[in-house]
């Protein structure tokens, strides 16, 4: 039968949830003070730093959950690393380990059958153990080479037995490894967007003007002499809202666009004999097809301008950018 969520159940909730908040924010309190003279986490992220295979991640239940998210964290900052289910392992998965790897296993109360059966054997093949439980006197964490203490005083459930203020606190033990790691490995920006290619930051730092921009017969380009109506069939044609202007050498002397013909209009009798040499923006905004396309947009948005002219090393014009093509590449 359901209960009627009636504000005597809303404010008992709200209650609940408050008091699971609070206890798993002490038990990361209690974390945080208690690594002040915890050497366990220096040698392990001193371990993998040097490791010169990958990372291998494994637990078993809630615990799995939680390797798997250290797993991904490591492996996205620059620590390569996997996660292997120890069930699994035990048939035929450990064959994916290697003497060279490090094996982080999980478990709180450090007496997981599934990892005591394969972790004798990672040790025998010569491979480091690092183990994160709650009970350092437990068989996994006496095994290691180095143990983790992820204990915590109680969990946030009433009961007091599902896994939520130690899940916690592993994973966030975890993170703070990751972010150790990514320091002293000098992993950069540019470093996480290869890794992430196909997430906003990787579009902003891998994106480069060349793949993006119009090229070929698509850059609307005529020379200086071109009366007004040819150029502005151009900017018809080729709609981007502008044309370039060219010199012999197909290097860009200016650039016309339809709003200066809008602004043209109160101020010109008879537009088929206007040159568009005399009407053009001089010495145009441009930048070359290696820089990335969100130095590109900073330029556009510095200016306020919706196109820009793409010019190789010689001054020549090899493509065109308008804002809207930006936006198509997820750029902005």
């Amino acid at each position: 039968m359901l209960k009627a969520f009636d504000a005597t159940t809303a404010r008992r909730a709200l209650e609940l949830a408050r008091e699971a908040l609070q206890i798993e924010a002490d038990a990361l309190t209690a974390l945080h003070a208690r690594l002040a003279t915890d050497e366990s986490v220096g040698k392990a992220v001193s371990l993998l730093l040097n490791c010169k295979g990958r990372v291998v991640v494994s637990g078993i239940g809630k615990s799995g959950h939680i390797g798997r998210k250290i797993a991904a964290t490591l492996a996205s900052t620059g620590t390569p690393a996997l996660f292997v289910h120890p069930a699994e392992a035990a048939h035929g998965d450990l064959g994916m380990v290697t003497p060279d790897d490090a094996f982080i296993a999980i478990s709180y109360s450090g007496e997981s059958s599934e990892l005591m059966a394969i972790l004798p054997v990672v040790k025998r093949m010569g491979g480091t153990v690092i183990s994160m439980t709650g009970k350092p006197e437990s068989s996994l964490a006496k095994l290691a080479d180095v143990h983790l203490d992820v204990s915590v005083a109680k969990e946030a459930c009433p009961m007091n037995l599902a896994p939520t203020a130690s899940t916690t606190v592993t994973l966030a033990l975890g993170d703070a490894i990751a972010v150790a790691l990514l320091d002293l490995r000098g992993f950069k920006e540019e470093d996480f967007a290869r890794s992430h290619p196909g997430g906003a930051l990787g579009r902003r730092l891998l994106t480069h003007v060349r793949d993006v921009m119009r090229q070929g017969d698509a850059i609307p380009a005529v020379a200086a002499d071109t009366r007004l109506p040819d150029a502005l069939m151009q900017i018809t044609q080729k709609g981007m809202g502008m044309t370039a202007v060219v010199d012999a050498q197909y290097r860009p002397v200016g650039v016309f666009t339809d709003g200066d013909l809008r602004r043209m209009i109160d101020k010109v009798q008879d537009f088929g004999k206007v040159v568009i040499g005399d009407v053009m923006h001089a010495d145009p905004r441009t930048i070359g097809p290696e820089k990335l396309a969100v130095d590109a947009v900073a330029i556009m948005e510095e200016y306020r301008i919706n196109q820009m002219l793409v010019v190789d090393d010689d001054g020549k014009l090899v493509g065109a950018l308008h804002i809207h093509d930006l936006t198509r590449a997820k750029v902005i």
